[in-house]
């Protein structure tokens, strides 16, 4: 077989919640080669040990990949063969891995797939949206204006749209996706394979005015529908103009709230929480003397 050959390096999908969920293949490279390299050799173990292997572990994260990747490919160089590993799912997919796997390439090691779980196709394929295309962005910027651009260039693509975001921003990035994109059908997943799974199916505006019932753990893929091909159904307010306009007017913030609330068509708390993130004070308890 060719499995295992000397100098090669091999990108391993791992299980993204359920540790049965991997192949048969990927266990048999993960017992054969010399060393792992692991986004967290701690996650990582607990996979090994479920499945009786013993290969040695090195750390390899987006934290130390600039100083670990030259070692790892000299490992090759010297016949070592290597399997790369992220915490969960297809490593190199919003998971570091790039820097070694672009080293090994130009060094002329063989660099060889073993395919298995990912979450974004996993969310894509309970979601009910369209799945024969779809665009993956991954995580959004972190600022509120950049989110708000990345998404204007997005909003008339005709494909299903999917994100990743973290438990503690999903509320922010649900009302910026309705703010930019308005109301669309759309999927949030959750969980995917373990005892909590949880997919929840609706519209932007659903979910931007029960955010309340989101669980806090667990990192979320988010689906949603590309832009309607009606060019007349995607006629809509431009929500960062319109802040952007408001931001210059000598009037407290909650005028600017009830403004943008009135023109974008959604709720005033809403409208605060998009204008104002970082601020505490709540619209109805601002004195606006």
């Amino acid at each position: 077989m060719y499995e295992h050959p000397s100098g090669a390096l091999y990108v391993v999908s791992t299980p993204i919640g359920n540790l049965d969920d991997i192949t048969l293949r990927a266990l048999r490279i993960l017992r054969l080669v010399d060393l792992i390299a692991a986004e967290d050799t701690r996650v990582t173990r607990i996979l090994l040990e479920r499945h009786g292997i013993d290969t040695p572990v090195v750390s390899y994260h987006a934290h130390n990949a600039e100083e670990k990747a030259p070692l790892l490919v000299s490992r090759l160089g010297e016949g070592r063969s290597i399997a790369l590993v992220s915490d969960a799912g297809t490593p190199l997919v919003s998971d570091p891995g790039t820097l070694l796997v672009r080293a090994a390439i130009e060094g002329g090691f063989p660099v060889h797939p073993v395919p298995g779980p990912s979450a974004v196709l996993s969310a894509l394929v309970v979601s009910g949206l369209e799945s024969d295309r779809f665009h993956f962005e991954g995580f959004l910027p972190r600022r509120d204006q950049h989110i708000r651009n990345r998404l204007s260039e997005l909003k008339n693509l005709h494909t299903t749209l999917a994100f990743y975001e973290s438990p503690r921003r999903i509320r922010r990035t649900l009302a910026l996706l309705s703010e930019v994109l308005g109301d669309r059908p759309c999927a949030l997943c959750r969980e995917l394979t373990k005892k909590f799974e949880t997919t929840l199916r609706g519209t932007l505006f659903r979910f931007r005015d029960t955010t309340t019932d989101l669980p806090e753990r667990g990192e979320w893929t988010i689906l949603v529908s590309g832009a309607p091909n009606d060019s007349r159904a995607t006629t809509r307010p431009d929500g960062s103009r319109i802040a952007s306009a408001l931001s210059e007017l000598d009037i407290s913030k909650s005028q600017k709230a009830r403004f943008y609330a009135r023109l974008m068509g959604i709720p005033r708390r809403t409208a605060y929480k998009i204008l104002f993130p970082d601020a505490d004070m709540h619209p109805d308890e601002e004195n606006e003397s």
